[in-house]
């Protein structure tokens, strides 16, 4: 990571700084703030499905390290940090995991630091990279993991900032292509399939002139898993994938599904 100084676009709203105020973070600016709360005039439930999606990729990343014996975590498209972040869900379950944070937004990567806060065990670091090139992201992984050995690859409410479908899954394909047998894919994102208030708000946002978000169906999502095997309970709306007792997901039917899949 470079010590420059990003430039941060204040003019426009940005997804990341929504969806942390979404989170009752405070990494958001005013204009941030109007757009989240004219999103959320239009779909209330949108709050709903930050949480689910948040909560479905700690208790993801969770159960790699617990289950699945990871200890090496790729996260593409990081966000801002909260609460809880990826390294911190590992790190608690197994304290040497190396963790790997990779975006290319100014206000994420100002707040990288926050992000790189490892205990003495285990390791994490920050790469500057575009999801769009996949072997950029990689060369600068390579500098912490070892990508001989299982990675756990961490693509949690990103891809739908890739508007065809098939280059999104070339981009998870070559990611999956470099990483070992026994990795693992996390992977989560917005659907529309419930409610049709989330379909006509996420079209009004992308008009704003903010960085677009396509929501995809089930179906599509699943096929990011594509020769991958996939672990129980297979793709399905985010609080239904291994719920956890008192955890505030909400209802069963929200408008985000994810799933967990192993390279054999």
């Amino acid at each position: 990571m470079t010590d420059e100084a990003p430039l941060i676009d204040t003019s426009v709203p940005h997804s990341a700084r929504i969806w942390n105020y979404w989170l009752g973070g405070r990494d958001n600016y005013e204009v941030d703030r109007v757009a989240g709360d004219h999103y959320r005039s239009v779909f209330p439930g949108v709050v709903d499905v930050a949480r689910a999606s948040r909560g479905f990729l700690l208790r993801s990343v969770r159960y790699l390290a617990a289950e699945a014996g990871i200890r090496q975590f790729l996260d593409i498209g990081t966000g801002l940090p909260t609460a809880e972040n990826v390294h911190e869900a590992a790190q608690i379950v197994a304290p040497e995991s190396r963790i790997v944070y990779v975006d290319n937004d100014a206000l994420v990567i100002a707040h990288a630091r926050a992000l790189l806060t490892s205990g003495p065990p285990g390791v994490t670091d920050f790469v500057r990279a575009d999801l769009h090139d996949p072997e950029t992201v990689l060369s600068g992984a390579a500098r912490t993991l070892d990508l001989s050995r299982p990675v756990g690859l961490v693509l949690s409410g990103v891809l739908g900032h890739v508007a065809a479908y098939e280059e999104a899954r070339s981009i998870v394909g070559r990611l999956l292509a470099a990483l070992p047998a026994g990795s693992h894919l996390t992977l989560n994102d917005g659907t529309g399939v419930f409610r049709h208030e989330f379909v006509t708000a996420q079209h009004a946002y992308n008009e704003s002139g903010a960085t677009p978000y396509h929501l995809r169906t089930p179906a599509e999502i699943a096929g990011f898993f594509t020769g991958l095997d996939l672990v129980e309970p297979g793709v399905v709306s985010c609080p239904g994938w291994r719920p956890v007792a008192g955890e505030p997901d909400g209802a069963d039917e929200i408008d985000v599904f994810g799933g967990v899949g192993r390279k054999s």
